[in-house]
């Protein structure tokens, strides 16, 4: 988690300093979810994710040097600088993007499910979606057509209560988003998505469901965006007073766990600093490997379009 939020916290610097150019969508405050829910995969397990994914990637195992890189829109990035923030990808990890369009990715999960049984596997896909999607078609298409055809997804959504700008009231009827899973007849609940190990556990439980039944599950993670939707947007003061955001970050999921591991003894002060510093470094590390990784050539620019043989 403290990666992730390092790794965040640095993107926005070098957003505000202009190498990063485009949108950037922050995942500070929600980290727990992509910490939890990734820590009871193994490596074959599949993740695909919308916009918001750099914690997801980080997550799954992704290079931080790569991915700075990408941000940044050079050669060495994961997708050679081409995908950016909302389009990140790492075949080595069987992490499957980044889709910057809401609820598109959806329905590939669904589909990475199908290649699975199909082909007789045991691995699972965790789709991670937010709030927004619910409302899309797709949202609906898929969640059916994985319960009919019994497909191992964990269908994941954050629900950090706002889409852009609409909470999340003035867009669903049915605001209890791990209800809908219900109506296809298929295991759903909520979770704290502030609490990183509560998310283990429920989705602990999803993954030997998937493994051992061939069934999907639907998770609502309740989290927080303690940044705007985007650097566009970074102090969000339109739709949200900043008493909410206050309140709400009392809910840090890295300050919880940190106060919860020291209580229980696992680890010491001293230990804290040290994991610190050594984020720290990693991230300063995936900064410089950025800065001088060069631009791509214009000739890569008719490259990757197609499969070549």
């Amino acid at each position: 988690m403290m990666l992730i939020r390092r790794f965040e916290e640095k993107a926005a610097e070098a957003y505000a300093l202009g190498k990063i150019g485009g949108f950037l969508h922050l995942y500070i405050g929600e980290e727990a979810v992509a910490v939890g829910a990734t820590s009871v995969l193994r490596p074959d397990d599949y993740v695909i994710s919308a916009y918001r994914e750099h914690g997801h990637c980080l997550a799954k195992g992704s290079d931080p040097r790569r991915v700075m890189a990408e941000l940044f829109g050079r050669r060495d990035g994961l997708c050679k600088g081409k995908g950016g923030s909302m389009h990140l990808f790492d075949r080595a990890h069987n992490f499957l993007g980044g889709h910057a369009i809401v609820g598109a990715h959806l329905p590939i999960a669904a589909g990475v499910g199908f290649a699975i049984k199909y082909q007789g596997g045991d691995q699972v896909v965790v789709c991670y979606f937010g709030d927004g999607a619910v409302p899309q078609g797709e949202f609906h298409e898929a969640m059916n057509l994985s319960a009919l055809w019994k497909l191992p997804v964990i269908w994941i959504c954050e629900n950090n209560r706002y889409a852009m700008g609409t909470a999340v009231e003035r867009a669903l009827a049915q605001t209890e988003i791990w209800k809908f899973g219900l109506t296809y007849g298929i295991p759903s609940e909520p979770v704290d998505g502030m609490d990183v190990l509560a998310v283990r556990a429920v989705v602990g439980r999803a993954v030997e469901r998937a493994r051992r039944e061939k069934i999907p599950s639907l998770i609502e993670a309740r989290t927080y965006r303690f940044r705007g939707h985007s650097m566009r947007d970074p102090a969000a003061a339109i739709y949200r007073t900043k008493e909410e955001v206050e309140r709400e970050r009392q809910r840090d999921p890295i300050v919880l766990f940190r106060e919860r591991v020291l209580r229980a003894g696992l680890l010491t002060e001293a230990d804290v600093r040290a994991i610190e510093k050594d984020v720290n470094d990693r991230v300063d590390e995936a900064v410089a490997f950025a800065d001088a990784s060069p631009e791509p050539p214009l000739e890569w620019l008719m490259t990757d379009v197609y499969k070549e043989d």
